[in-house]
C-alpha cells in the first residue's frame, strides 16, 4: 500500500476513522530529516500492508492538523489507534527503529 497523503479536509475521515491504526508523519519540503526517513516510511507501508496505513500531512500546507496534535518540530510521528492518539515520536529514526516502534503500538 502507497504512503497516504492526507490534508486537513480529510484528516478525520482518512486518521480518526480509519478501521486500521495509522502513523502520521509530519513533515516538509524543506525538512531535512522529513525526506530522510520518508523512504523508510514507504518501505514500511509495503512492509506492514493491511495492518497499517501510512499517511503523511505537510505542514505547511495543511497548518490545522499540526496544531490540534502539538507539533512544534517535524519529523513528528503520531500512531492514531481507534481515534485516539497512543504514541508520538519526534525526530529522524533508522527503518527497524521505526518498525519496531510501530509494531510496538498495533
Amino acid at each position: 500500500m502507497a504512503v497516504l497523503n492526507v490534508s486537513d479536509n480529510d484528516f478525520d475521515s482518512k486518521v480518526m476513522q480509519s478501521t486500521l491504526p495509522v502513523v502520521v508523519d509530519f513533515w516538509a519540503d524543506w525538512c531535512g530529516p522529513c525526506k530522510m526517513i520518508a523512504p523508510a516510511l514507504e518501505s514500511l507501508s509495503e512492509k506492514l500492508n493491511g495492518k497499517v496505513v501510512i499517511a503523511k500531512v505537510n505542514v505547511d500546507q495543511n497548518p490545522s492538523t499540526p496544531s490540534k496534535f502539538g507539533v512544534r518540530g517535524i519529523p513528528m510521528l503520531i500512531i492514531v489507534k481507534n481515534g485516539q492518539v497512543v504514541s508520538t515520536k519526534v525526530g529522524a529514526l533508522p527503518e527497524s527503529e521505526l518498525e519496531t516502534w510501530i509494531n510496538g503500538n498495533l
